[in-house]
């Protein structure tokens, strides 16, 4: 038995985009979505890896290399990177 928590379906907005550094290559999705507070899930189609992430989670480096399991300089790029792409979600809209 177990207890249904929820289930829903929505029309997501997703963007697909792929980048290249000096040391390696990324192709992610960014799945734009109503849950999670606002925050879009990113998505490595490499890896598998995902984290929900905002404006406010991309200094959090060591967050970041945890997520996607990269080294601090690949952090550092890919913080840059998304801060171009992912909403700022204010604390109190998310809690």
């Amino acid at each position: 038995m177990f207890d249904k928590l929820y289930e829903e379906t929505e029309k997501a907005n997703i963007q697909f985009i792929g980048y290249a550094s000096e040391s390696s290559r990324y192709d992610f999705a960014i799945i734009f979505t109503e849950h999670f507070f606002g925050k879009p899930i990113v998505l490595c189609m490499q890896t598998g890896r995902s984290a929900l992430l905002c404006q406010d989670d991309l200094s959090n480096l060591e967050h970041l290399q945890r997520c996607f399991s990269i080294r601090p300089a690949e952090a550092e790029e890919l913080s840059h990177f998304l801060r171009q792409r992912l909403p700022f979600v204010a604390l109190h809209d998310q809690y």
